[in-house]
């Protein structure tokens, strides 16, 4: 047990060694000690976010999503985990897990943090990390709607396109089995590209969340 203890102590004082370099801006050192920290202790979540977030600092998104998912198996109620994750991923452009993994931060966090987000900036004492994620939040549910309208897009025009083939074909065999009344065919054949038309215009307008509206006047 006293050795434990004694392990123990050595990886808190590795941790604060670590801390130190990390206000430095020393953080390939802050890395080596939070490393030898979860050497010696790697059941705690707290020397994976701080070596996360060192990553973080250098842009290694691999290291952060990997140390985060790491801290989560640990503990699911790491709040600076999930926000660090939700960051990674956003990185490599997986947006609805990315979003997931931020709203999974302010559930964390609690109700003050949920007041400041819908109150906006300036709504809580530490308005500098609301801000922050905040911003993070908006930014990634933007990103997410213009990919899932870039896909509902491209799925659309292909249904279109799929239907005026059919159309077309349709209008061809009604042609050859209705002669002396090809006027009338042909006017009915407009009218249905008309109105195809008209609906995938309607299917095609942007479903854009207050939120994304918000966050693009911001940018």
């Amino acid at each position: 047990m006293a050795a434990m203890s004694a392990v123990a102590k050595q990886a808190e004082q590795l941790r604060q060694d670590g801390n130190i370099y990390f206000k430095k801006d020393r953080f390939g050192a802050a890395i080596d000690a939070y490393t030898e920290a979860i050497t010696l202790c790697p059941n705690v979540p707290v020397y994976l976010t701080n070596r996360a977030l060192c990553y973080r600092k250098k842009n290694n998104w691999a290291r952060v999503e990997e140390d985060c998912r790491k801290a989560i198996q640990l503990d699911n109620s790491c709040v600076k985990a999930h926000y660090m994750l939700g960051l990674a991923l956003l990185q490599r452009q997986e947006y609805s897990e990315g979003v997931q993994e931020l709203e999974k931060y302010i559930e964390g966090t609690g109700y003050m943090c949920l007041q400041a987000l819908d109150l906006g900036r300036g709504a809580n004492p530490k308005g500098y990390m609301v801000e922050e994620i905040w911003q993070e939040l908006s930014k990634a549910k933007y990103l997410l709607w213009e990919h899932e309208s870039s896909q509902r897009s491209w799925e659309l025009q292909t249904l279109k396109e799929a239907c005026e083939v059919a159309l077309k074909e349709k209008h061809l065999m009604d042609s050859s089995k209705t002669e002396g009344f090809i006027d009338e065919v042909d006017v009915d054949h407009v009218k249905q590209l008309t109105a195809l038309e008209h609906f995938f215009r309607k299917a095609a307008e942007p479903d854009i969340p207050s939120e994304v509206l918000f966050f693009k006047l911001n940018i």
